[in-house]
């Protein structure tokens, strides 16, 4: 994720909130904004701009990510609408808490498909129109939800994400699982899919946080345990 604001206090402010969410942040000057998304795979961009600012469209078009605009304090709600026609997903009007920035962001993203019908990462190959995971060629038939588990990793490569956000996105607000639900999982898809499942090329640990997806499958760079 990806914060232009060029209020630095403000920047540190938003980066701590969305970090406390399990978010990965990467957040600088609004005079770098354009530049720091054509160098990321940022899935949102929070932009502060104003309403009929033309960042706003350049933004949109060198990105398919989400973009939330976060509008100046004057901006009455018929001129906000200008910033969705501009390109922007979603706005905020400061000033706003940064409850209501994450509660927009999450809402998004958790709607957001995968657009990718093959997610390639060297020898593994994630076929979500099929359904169907290789890797170096050899088909690896996995259940349904791990299956889920896995596409929804890979479809967000580095960010992080804990146990509680996986059942959310994965399983439902409404499913009966648990915590331990995910370690399971996650422990069957490195039996599955790695070499070495206690030393994992694909699926990491981030300790005290939860799982996430490194693309370069490096076997140095994951790390084992639940």
């Amino acid at each position: 994720m990806l914060i232009a604001e060029p209020d630095a206090s403000l920047r540190r402010l938003l980066t701590r909130r969305l970090e406390t969410e399990g978010l990965a942040v990467t957040a600088v000057d609004l005079s770098d904004a354009l530049d720091a998304l054509e160098d990321s795979r940022a899935d949102a961009l929070v932009l502060a701009v104003s309403a009929r600012s033309e960042m706003l469209s350049a933004a949109r078009e060198r990105t398919e990510a989400v973009v939330v605009a976060m509008l100046p304090t004057d901006t009455q709600h018929p001129d906000a609408l200008d910033a969705l026609e501009a390109g922007a997903d979603d706005f905020v009007v400061k000033p706003f808490s940064p409850r209501e920035l994450v509660a927009r962001l999450r809402a998004h993203l958790r709607h957001r498909p995968v657009t990718a019908e093959r997610l390639v990462f060297g020898d593994l190959v994630i076929d979500t129109a099929c359904r169907e995971v290789t890797v170096h060629g050899d088909l690896v038939p996995l259940p349904a939800k791990e299956f889920d588990l896995l596409a929804f990793l890979a479809s967000s490569p580095r960010r992080v994400f804990s146990r509680g956000q996986l059942m959310e996105h994965v399983w439902g607000v409404d499913a009966a699982v648990t915590t331990a639900t995910i370690t399971e999982h996650i422990r069957r898809l490195r039996n599955r899919l790695e070499k070495d499942p206690k030393r994992p090329r694909w699926i990491e640990t981030v300790w005290s946080v939860g799982y996430r997806f490194n693309p370069g499958g490096s076997s140095d760079a994951g790390r084992g345990g639940p």
